[in-house]
């Protein structure tokens, strides 16, 4: 029989932060001091996601992203084509024609999209996932020079 130690993924802990640029700013703190930073791992614990509530959508709203993003596509094919065009007229012909056809479509797809959701979900919003706790965590046989180096890093300030 053989026995094994469980390790933890990614090592040892070598240094704790309540904020992912601390850490971040600990790694790299690492990296200058010419520490093999490819034995390093930053692992983030307790994960939540946090929704913010960035305003109402409105059909209005929904029919003009689309319409934007649809002119956005539209300026693009419409340029893609015109460098087929054989002259100046027919070139700004194909980028107008583009936009425009782009601009009917994105707004039509925003308001099919939004009906769709039959009032579900009128607001829009961005979200992101955070931790509350990220680790710096290193091979252990190096983790007794970065937990030096990380001791002199927290005492900078």
């Amino acid at each position: 029989m053989s026995a094994s130690v469980s390790m933890p993924l990614g090592g040892v802990q070598v240094g704790s932060y309540d904020g992912y640029e601390q850490a971040q700013a600990a790694v790299d703190y690492l990296s200058d001091e010419k520490f093999a930073v490819e034995n390093v791992t930053i692992i983030g614990t307790d994960l939540r996601m946090i929704e913010t509530v960035t305003g109402r959508l409105t059909t209005g709203r929904a029919i003009a992203a689309g319409a934007a993003g649809g002119a956005w596509w539209g300026l693009f094919v419409g340029l893609l084509l015109g460098i087929f065009s054989t002259n100046g007229g027919a070139w700004v012909g194909s980028v107008l024609t583009g936009l425009a056809i782009g601009l009917v479509f994105g707004a039509v797809f925003g308001w099919t999209g939004y009906a769709a959701t039959r009032g579900r979900r009128d607001f829009t919003s961005t979200s992101k996932i955070v931790a509350s706790r990220y680790d710096v965590m290193c091979d252990p046989a190096h983790a007794e020079e970065a937990r030096a180096l990380l001791a002199r890093f927290s005492l900078r300030g």
